[in-house]
């Protein structure tokens, strides 16, 4: 299960937690949920506590039209995952190859900004300066058009609730 002691950010945006696979290894759990927007040249400002973990980071399409900003770690796994996947039926091979097509690397400049390619905009229907919704997914971040982002957390909220309503 979990183990160790929790490390919590002050703001409770990452967690960190010592496993009791790797002794000393830290994984970092992203959480919160925060509204931003893009700049001009279609980057978007990290939320602050999500900075640290994402010095390195890759920026790829997930399901749901959302996109996905992974640590080099977890990428590497969602990677091997798309691998096993391209040696699959039609379906999950062309899912892998969409996938590494638009997989790009991200990493922030100084002021925390990280570029998101237009074809990925694109995917997720977010328009250049627009306002986005920057959510943690454990252990990745999601970057989800607001229209998109309230739909897909009202059907969430229901499911939680216990309701099959949309």
């Amino acid at each position: 299960m979990w183990g160790g002691t929790p490390r919590i950010d002050p703001d409770q945006s990452t967690i960190r937690r010592r496993t009791p696979r790797a002794e000393g290894e830290w994984v970092t759990h992203f959480l919160g949920e925060f509204f931003h927007s893009l700049d001009p040249k279609g980057r978007l400002i990290l939320p602050a506590r999500f900075r640290e973990p994402l010095t390195q980071a890759f920026v790829t399409i997930e399901m749901d039209k959302c996109l996905a900003l992974w640590p080099p770690t977890k990428f590497d796994a969602k990677a091997e995952e798309m691998q096993v996947r391209s040696q699959g039926s039609d379906a999950d091979r062309n899912m892998a190859r969409v996938f590494f097509a638009y997989a790009q690397e991200a990493n922030p400049d100084r002021q925390g900004r990280i570029p998101i390619p237009a074809n990925l905009r694109q995917f997720a229907g977010i328009e250049q300066e627009s306002q986005v919704v920057v959510t943690g997914a454990g252990d990745h971040v999601e970057i989800w058009g607001v229209a998109t982002w309230e739909r897909t957390k009202g059907s969430g909220v229901s499911a939680l609730a216990g309701s099959n309503a949309p």
